[in-house]
């Protein structure tokens, strides 16, 4: 699209007259001057230039006022206007402010910004309590750009999904805007209505946009950025931070304004670095830029990411409230890079709020009537800050091509090409789709699951699938099936599973299953196929035992009302033992030989570890996340977990109907877990278990309780907050009352990064205790010390510890080498 004809379509949009002062905004040499904060004078009615210069300032009625133009590092520039009728015309030059220094740094004997620093952590508790509740209104864009797009990613076609991209593959990817009506009551309740939503290329699409993501308060001691950063004007700030005064300089209102230079003490804390400005004697903050690098946040795919905000003074409220933010940031993973912006403008504040406690409820999020419905009219009036010109492109071009890339014969032409069949899928799976009906099937590759076991041998797993997909993910209906066979016992085994999702906002599932599998006696399964293929084939340690299981099931899960899930399974299942069938290593050692499949007896070999028999398996669990808020989208609610608060989980099983009436058993149970924040301190979780059994005294085996155990030095999760490292798999099994306790500490360095040299190496510390008990054998105690985040540059999967184990004294100790990117493999 030419410049001439965006140019056109910016004149004839603006040709409607909406009640708008618009213009644009440069500096001496006549360059644009983007995020420049245009206000009433004493009011909160204002809005934010665009990259190019540009503003729209929406205004209710014609009237004398007085607008102001404030930008960083500009002199602030006001201007009265007495306007009769809109559209109303205002450009506006600005021009560098003079920043003095020299007066300050001579009149002081100690650092100037560490006493301004003091002074404004000392006053931050007060400033952060200044508002106790308000109304506004919001408006937000998000736009995110990529670069030098690859043409194909794992063997897969991008182009469908890169619309609009130019000679160089680059471009705009994501582009969406929102205006919502926003709630707030101290300390941390936040309400937000959507009324109106708009994504590119998406006429039915609602944005992602929302408040509370870039609720970023830096009076808080942190912030939250995926991870909990640290502010500059936290109460510890002076053990992350220096701080250098660039300069002060007056504001249109007389107040003396702090240019102070925040440098981090360590490269890798979670701090920022950049530039915050203090008012004199009020010790609030009056802007920021401050940038903070992908490594220090803990975000791996982000390279920088730069906060900026601007705060405007009300003397009829006497507050410095928060009025423009953008966050800008860059990107790269695997191939993909590029950059993006998230800007928010709020206006129109209203502090004279008769908001309580009973004012919010558990929704945090909802959607006016037809929000995603509005057109080009209504956004024209109503949106603060104007396109810009590639952003205008973006929406002219993807809107035009969105129907065409929805119908029926465009949709045909993309699967005729992406379902074509290669010898090459015959191994590496192949999957069919009908993208106008919304439906898939396939089969995966038969050699992602080809694993070695000794009671199969080696055995491969062929899936087929089928999924079909009713409003759009919101109701969907699949079926599953599965087939394995193991070479050794030769043995073809097979399953198939059909699931109906009925809704996307209480997400009732309805799930039947059945088939012939083989199960390890942990349904947990402790040890992975793959982990246990390795330990077997090459150390001869067979630490997975299984057995035969032939089942048909009925399962359905439901949220019953917001915060309590429950979950209930009806299964009726037949169980037969197995035996090993070979002895085939890679390396063997004459020391060491296979152990049985019975778990409880290593050398009973060609034993069946039990009896044939029958069983009527009934579970009912429920989950219940206390004080839960959530997001109502149209059709759809997503739910966010309150981390002030545990997750409770309670479940009752029961056997009966069996084939022997000693395996029939009833077992309660219930699990208490949690993780949270504490500050700059790093992460603590933590995960209790505890359960009884009733009537149990002969229970078949695999329906003990097993708590997880670890034999092969190799963890494959993040945590180990649901396993003991150095506790054979089924040592401590049970059919009686237990209680099992884990906790970790993540430091997120806190303690390593003070450490000369080894600060450099962006390692976190980890301490953990775990503890089980049970009747007739005394407590087991595991603790823990380790240290995570290890790799290289972004690729940080590795983490290792040292344990140490107690049962009646000194057991053992073991270290463990966390592999995480296997529990994604997996």
């Amino acid at each position: 699209m030419t410049k001439n004809l965006l140019a056109l379509v910016f004149i004839l949009i603006s040709c409607h007259s909406f009640s708008q002062i618009k213009g644009r905004i440069v500096d001496k040499k006549n360059e644009p001057l983007p995020f420049v904060n245009i206000y009433v004078e004493n009011t909160f009615t204002g809005t934010t230039s665009n990259d190019q210069g540009y503003y729209d300032l929406n205004l209710n009625k014609p009237g004398t006022y007085t607008i102001v133009f404030q930008f960083l590092g500009y002199k602030t520039v006001k201007k009265d206007v007495e306007i009769k009728q809109f559209p109303y015309l205002l450009d506006a030059t600005l021009t560098e402010e003079q920043i003095s220094l020299n007066e300050v740094v001579i009149n002081s004997n100690e650092n100037p910004a560490d006493i301004i620093m003091r002074k404004a952590i000392a006053a931050r508790k007060v400033n952060l309590e200044k508002i106790n509740s308000f109304k506004a209104d919001f408006y937000s864009r998000g736009l995110i750009r990529i670069k030098n797009a690859p043409e194909k990613f794992f063997g897969q076609e991008l182009d469908e999904f890169m619309v609009g991209l130019d000679s160089t593959r680059s471009g705009i990817i994501y582009l969406s805007e929102t205006i919502s009506e926003i709630e707030y009551r101290r300390p941390d309740k936040l309400k937000e209505k959507i009324i109106a939503s708009k994504v590119s290329g998406d006429n039915n699409g609602f944005s992602f946009n929302t408040a509370s993501d870039v609720d970023y308060n830096f009076y808080n001691n942190t912030i939250e950025l995926g991870n909990q950063i640290i502010s500059p004007i936290a109460d510890y700030a002076f053990n992350y931070y220096r701080y250098k005064l660039e300069g002060v300089f007056y504001d249109d209102k007389g107040n003396l304004i702090n240019k102070i230079k925040v440098i981090p003490r360590r490269e890798n804390d979670r701090i920022f670095s950049g530039v915050i400005y203090i008012v004199e004697n009020q010790w609030t903050i009056y802007a920021l830029e401050l940038g903070i690098t992908g490594i220090q946040a803990k975000i791996p795919p982000a390279e920088v990411i730069t906060i900026k905000q601007n705060f405007s003074y009300s003397d009829t409220d006497q507050i410095w409230v928060l009025i423009s933010q953008g966050m800008d940031f860059s990107y790269s993973l695997f191939g993909f890079k590029g950059d993006g912006r998230y800007m928010a403008v709020y206006s129109n504040y209203n502090f004279n709020t008769q908001l309580t406690k009973k004012s919010f409820g558990k929704e945090i999020l909802s959607f006016a009537n037809e929000a995603n419905k509005k057109d080009s009219t209504y956004w024209k009036s109503i949106r603060p800050v104007p396109l810009t010109d590639e952003e205008i492109s973006d929406y002219l071009l993807k809107d035009s091509v969105q129907t065409v890339r929805e119908s029926k014969p465009y949709l045909d032409s993309i699967d005729a090409k992406n379902n074509k069949f290669k010898i090459s899928k015959t191994l590496f799976g192949y999957s069919h789709r009908n993208s106008f009906e919304d439906w898939s099937v396939g089969y995966s590759s038969p050699l992602s699951d080809f694993q070695f076991n000794t009671v199969q041998g080696y055995n491969s797993k062929l899936s087929f699938y089928y999924r079909n997909n009713i409003d759009k993910f919101r109701r969907f209906f699949s079926a599953n099936a599965s087939f394995q066979y193991g070479i050794s016992d030769e043995r073809l085994r097979g399953t198939a599973s059909f699931t109906y999702k009925f809704n996307n906002i209480t997400k009732p599932f309805l799930t039947v299953s059945g088939g012939i599998e083989t199960q390890q006696f942990n349904e947990s399964q402790p040890i992975s196929p793959l982990v246990n293929s390795i330990s077997s084939l090459f150390f001869e340690n067979n630490f997975m035992k299984i057995y035969d299981k032939s089942f048909a099931q009925v399962g359905y899960t439901q949220e019953l009302t917001n915060g309590i899930n429950i979950y209930s399974t009806v299964a009726y299942e037949r169980r037969k033992a197995l035996i090993n069938t070979t002895d085939q290593v890679i390396f063997n050692d004459k020391n060491d030989v296979y152990t049985s499949n019975d778990p409880r007896n290593p050398i009973a070999y060609g034993i069946p570890a039990f009896d044939t028999h029958n069983l009527l398996k009934f579970n009912l669990n429920a989950r219940i996340n206390f004080d839960q808020e959530y997001l109502s989208y149209p059709d759809s609610k997503i739910n966010i977990p309150n981390r002030k608060y545990p997750t409770l989980y309670l479940g009752y099983e029961k056997g009966l109907a069996a084939s022997e009436r000693q395996y029939n058993f009833d077992q309660l149970k219930a699990r208490v877990a949690q993780s949270f924040n504490i500050g700059n301190k790093g992460d603590f979780k933590y995960n209790l278990k505890a359960g009884t059994f009733f009537n149990a005294d002969d229970i078949a085996f695999m329906d003990y309780y097993h708590p997880n155990g670890n034999q092969t030095h190799l963890g494959t999760s993040s945590t180990y907050l649901n396993m003991f490292n150095n506790l054979p798999y089924y040592a401590l099994s049970t059919n009686t009352s237990y209680l099992e306790m884990h906790a970790e500490h993540d430091f997120k360095g806190f303690l390593l990064s003070r450490v000369p040299l080894l600060n450099k190496l962006n390692y976190n510390l980890v301490i953990g205790a775990h503890a089980f008990a049970t009747e007739n054998q005394k407590p087991y105690q595991e603790y823990s010390i380790g240290i995570d985040n290890i790799g290289f540059k972004k690729f940080r999967f590795l983490r290792v510890d040292y344990v140490r184990s107690y049962q009646n004294g000194y057991q053992g100790d073991a270290v463990i080498f966390g592999l995480k990117f296997l529990n994604i493999i997996e």
